[in-house]
């Protein structure tokens, strides 16, 4: 029982060595394109988040630090 069990334990490990990335260096472009991005304007996105998280930092909802003045 301990050697099978031991044997199996070995070829999952042998099976684990020989790991190559799924993404290879020549596709990763593909994956830079901005199409792929989850947001299509960051810079608004990061201007709405900041005024979102300022205007409800003095409810407490958000957690974060500061007032709804906007101060930090």
């Amino acid at each position: 029982m301990r050697t099978s069990l031991a044997i199996i334990l070995l070829i999952a490990l042998a099976g684990c060595s020989s790991f190559e990335p799924w993404v290879k260096p020549y596709e990763r472009e593909n994956l830079a394109d901005p199409i792929m991005a989850f947001d299509s304007n960051p810079a608004s996105t990061a201007y709405m988040n900041h005024v979102y998280e300022a205007r409800e930092a003095a409810r407490g909802a958000e957690g974060s630090a500061g007032g709804g003045c906007g101060c930090n």
